[in-house]
């Protein structure tokens, strides 16, 4: 069996196990919110483990993520796509959330430590979060599928077929996608950096 054919054969035993945990099947929603949180698991940690305190976050968003989808299930209906672009949907709606209350809110702190820290300066952290914010901008630009291509490829580091198995397309299709969204970065930056010269 090649890899794509077991990769098929995966998609479609997620799908099953989703359509048995809805009829109640025993033991189904257990195994299912068992795939579901290692899918959950790596997507949060690839989109928050750039901010601070992401990769605790990711723990906590990844519940979340499980809880929405176990709520949800009784609503999810087979269309045709993979029952993993389902969780990936709810999940990527958690971890916006997560990143816009990171970026907006204030973090109480622990007690003054008595030694020294070697962390990042405050300037580090704000040149971080400056470039954080420019990649963020410039992936924003990006159409939602292709946006998904790049996080999914690049930050989550899936494979072509895994991330073409949870978006509905072809390993072939993710990997134009990918090539058409790198080309569309780099022609953002490359205008921003023309625009900060001016």
């Amino acid at each position: 069996m090649t890899v794509r054919a077991a990769e098929v054969d995966d998609a479609r035993e997620l799908s099953r196990l989703a359509l048995d945990a809805q009829e109640g099947e025993r033991g189904a929603v257990d195994q299912l919110m068992e795939r579901v949180r290692l899918i959950s698991h790596r997507y949060c940690r690839a989109r928050l483990a750039t901010y601070a305190g992401g990769l605790h976050a990711a723990d906590d968003v990844a519940q979340e993520a499980c809880i929405a989808v176990l709520k949800a299930l009784p609503r999810y209906r087979d269309r045709g796509r993979p029952f993993e672009a389902f969780v990936y949907g709810i999940t990527a709606r958690k971890v916006a959330d997560v990143q816009r209350s990171i970026v907006r809110g204030d973090r109480p702190t622990d007690d003054l430590p008595d030694d020294v820290d070697d962390a990042p300066t405050p300037e580090e952290h704000a040149l971080n979060a400056a470039d954080l914010r420019q990649a963020m901008m410039l992936l924003d630009e990006l159409p939602e599928k292709l946006r998904e291509v790049v996080v999914l490829r690049v930050a989550a580091g899936m494979t072509a077929e895994e991330t073409g198995r949870s978006l509905g397309m072809t390993a072939g299709a993710v990997r134009v996608a990918q090539h058409r969204a790198i080309t569309r970065l780099r022609q953002l930056a490359a205008s921003m950096r023309g625009g900060d010269r001016a």
